[in-house]
């Protein structure tokens, strides 16, 4: 009789009785590995691809959420480009007029006074070695007015002053209409106005008569304003012989401007005082014109600051209006966010996905904003005539301070939508 007792499992496997499952499946079993299919890694270009979606079908709620972020970069751009424009034409105009000029004033002397300076000092500092060009002006104590009907105490601020006729290209100024003075005018009634002179008097061509010292001047000329010098802009200047004929000038200068070797300057400037005036050398104030303007332009430099800290504070706002377009975005796509989970795709893959958005929306902003901002520089520094800087690292970091931006603002919407379970995503719940 034959024995047909069931034969265990492992028994039946010894015995070369097949298996009830596949090989693979079999080995899986052994090693105690799960058979659910593996979900499929989306490629770079499918990210880029899925963030975008959402975009494409929001143009209006795209365009708003990015708005805000290129007005934050656009504004950061234009401060830092403007200054640098600034800085720029600074840079410029000191190339072309020169760091190498030194201004001599008197000082106050011991009892609290005005100082003054010897009337040979001029002579004095043209005798140092390294000095190239010396030019004087003085105070005549004169006013100037429009004509002689202006009541005497409304001077308008305006000065008359005693020139050397090559004080004009020591300090680097220029004419904009008209002649400077010279050894065919300097001994008679003519005057060169300064720029803001000639504006206040409302007087802009040669050829006009002007009230000076209770007689008339001839006007011969009109200067663009001097950067190095910018008490020449508000007075009215004369010839020196002139001066002492009709405005009983003492000659005693108030100003003298030096022109040093551009290797010398310091060692200039450091025997001025005492040449200009020997007796009382503490009494004589050095300066160096090219020192205040690059003080002017790092007291902008301040004002910089500020401002691209507003620019900054634009941007995280902007960075606040990507995190709300964000989580409406989540709570408006459930079913889409539990149907792609019912079809296979993982919480990873979905948290992807959304940040994608946040970060394509914000480099929508940031690049609107560079551009922005750039046209913003170009057109100011072309109204003020000043070269465009735009430095790359301003745009780099506008740019780039966007991407982690949007970074930071996709992590919750995105780690929200990735907590939705597909059951309740697709309810609608």
């Amino acid at each position: 009789m034959t024995d047909r007792t069931h034969t265990p499992g492992p028994a039946r496997e010894e015995a070369g009785t097949p298996s009830p499952f596949p090989p693979r499946q079999a080995r899986n079993r052994k090693r105690g590995q799960s058979s659910r299919p593996r979900p499929a890694r989306l490629r770079p270009a499918d990210v880029v691809r899925l963030g975008s979606t959402g975009l494409r079908t929001r143009p209006l709620r795209v365009f708003l959420s990015a708005l805000g972020i290129a007005i934050g970069v656009a504004a950061m751009i234009a401060v830092v480009g403007i200054s640098g424009s600034g800085q720029a034409e600074v840079d410029r105009r000191l190339d072309a007029l020169g760091t190498n000029l030194l201004r001599v004033a008197p000082g106050e002397s011991l009892s609290g006074e005005k100082a003054q300076l010897p009337e040979e000092s001029v002579a004095m500092v043209r005798r140092i070695p390294p000095v190239r060009q010396v030019a004087a002006t003085g105070e005549t104590g004169a006013h100037v007015y429009r004509n002689e009907r202006i009541a005497i105490g409304r001077t308008g601020s305006l000065s008359v002053l005693a020139a050397d006729t090559g004080l004009l290209p020591a300090v680097g100024g220029r004419l904009r209409e008209g002649r400077w003075l010279d050894s065919a005018t300097e001994e008679y009634p003519a005057v060169v106005l300064g720029a803001t002179a000639a504006q206040r008097l409302d007087v802009y061509r040669p050829g006009i008569r002007v009230w000076i010292g209770g007689r008339w001047f001839s006007l011969i000329g009109v200067l663009d304003p001097v950067p190095l010098a910018p008490e020449l802009d508000s007075a009215a200047l004369v010839g020196r012989p002139a001066a002492r004929t009709y405005l009983r000038f003492d000659g005693h200068p108030s100003t003298v401007y030096v022109r040093a070797e551009d290797s010398r300057v310091a060692a200039v400037r450091d025997v001025l005082a005492a040449t200009a005036y020997p007796e009382k050398p503490g009494e004589v104030r050095v300066s160096r014109p090219s020192d205040a303007l690059a003080a002017r332009e790092a007291t902008a430099s301040a004002l910089t600051g500020l401002l691209l800290g507003l620019g900054g504070v634009a941007l995280l706002v902007g960075g606040v209006g990507v995190g709300n377009t964000m989580v409406i975005s989540v709570l408006e796509r459930r079913t889409e966010i539990g149907l792609r989970r019912a079809l296979g795709a993982t919480r990873g893959q979905i948290r992807t996905q959304f940040v994608m958005e946040s970060l394509l929306l914000s480099l929508i902003g940031g690049l609107a904003g560079t551009v922005l901002g750039t046209l913003i520089t170009s057109g100011y520094a072309l109204s003020r005539d000043w070269p465009t800087v735009v430095p790359v690292w301003a745009s780099a970091a506008g740019i780039g301070s966007t991407l982690v931006i949007g970074a930071v603002a996709g992590v919750y919407p995105a780690v929200r939508a990735s907590g939705l379970a597909p059951t309740r995503a697709l309810a609608g719940t």
